[in-house]
C-alpha cells in the first residue's frame, strides 16, 4: 500500500536516518529557512531535501486539488433578471440547473446560422431565440442559446464567453430560461438595455 505525502513525510520525520533525524525540530527550521527566508542555516540531510520534497509535493496536490472545484468560468455571475416572475430561491434553483444562456453585445448584423456555428462547438444546440428591437422588428444585440445537456452548456459558458464574433467581443451568462416575449429588447426606443457589468459592458 502506498503512502500519500502526508504520511511519508511523518514518517521521515520520526523514522529518518542521520542525527537529523534525532532532532526533527532543527531539521525543519533548516528547511523553511532555506525555503522562505534565504539565509545560510544549518546543513539540512537529504532527508531534509526528502522532506522538502514531500511539502512541495502536498502544497501543489492541494492548490490542483482547490482549482478542481472551483470552476471560476461556470459560477453564476452577480446579475440577475429583475423580470424574473417568481422569488430569489426559485431563480436561484433554475440557474444553477439552466441549459441555457444569454448572449449579449452581439453585432446587429450578426446571423442565427452564424451563432450556431460557433456555439454547436461546445456541443448540441437546442434552441436559438434572437433578441429583437420590439418596435422594428430587427435584430438588436442579443440571443438566448439552449443545449440540450447542461455539460454542453458549461463548455460554452468556459470557451465561448469572451470571444470575438463579428469584430465583436460576446459575452455570455447564465439565464433561467427562455419565455416568450423575453426576445424583445426592453430599452425605451424598443432595443436593449445597456448595463455595466463588472468592467465590461454587457447587453441584457
Amino acid at each position: 500500500m502506498s503512502l500519500s505525502a502526508r504520511d511519508q513525510l511523518c514518517a521521515l520525520i520520526k523514522y529518518g536516518g542521520g542525527s537529523s533525524a534525532e532532532n526533527p525540530e532543527m531539521l525543519l527550521y533548516g528547511v523553511f529557512s532555506d525555503w522562505f527566508m534565504s539565509v545560510a542555516k544549518p546543513p539540512v540531510s537529504l532527508s531534509g531535501c526528502r522532506i522538502a520534497g514531500l511539502l512541495a509535493e502536498e502544497a501543489l496536490g492541494a492548490a490542483m486539488f482547490s482549482a478542481l472545484k472551483s470552476d471560476s468560468y461556470v459560477e453564476l455571475s452577480q446579475y440577475r433578471d429583475q423580470h424574473f416572475r417568481g422569488n430569489r430561491d426559485d431563480q436561484e434553483r433554475l440557474l444553477k440547473q439552466s441549459c441555457t444562456l444569454y448572449v449579449g453585445n452581439l453585432s446587429f448584423y450578426t446571423t442565427e446560422e452564424q451563432i450556431y456555428e460557433l456555439f454547436s462547438k461546445s456541443g448540441d444546440v437546442k434552441k436559438i431565440v434572437m433578441g429583437l428591437d420590439k418596435v422594428k422588428k430587427t435584430a438588436c444585440g442579443f440571443c438566448f442559446v439552449e443545449y440540450y445537456t447542461r455539460a454542453d452548456t458549461e463548455q460554452a459558458m468556459r470557451f465561448i464567453n469572451g470571444t470575438r464574433l463579428d469584430d465583436r467581443i460576446i459575452r455570455t451568462d447564465w439565464d433561467a430560461g427562455f419565455k416568450e416575449g423575453r426576445q424583445y429588447g426592453r430599452g425605451r426606443s424598443g432595443g436593449q438595455v445597456r448595463l455595466r457589468f463588472l468592467s465590461s459592458s454587457f447587453v441584457f
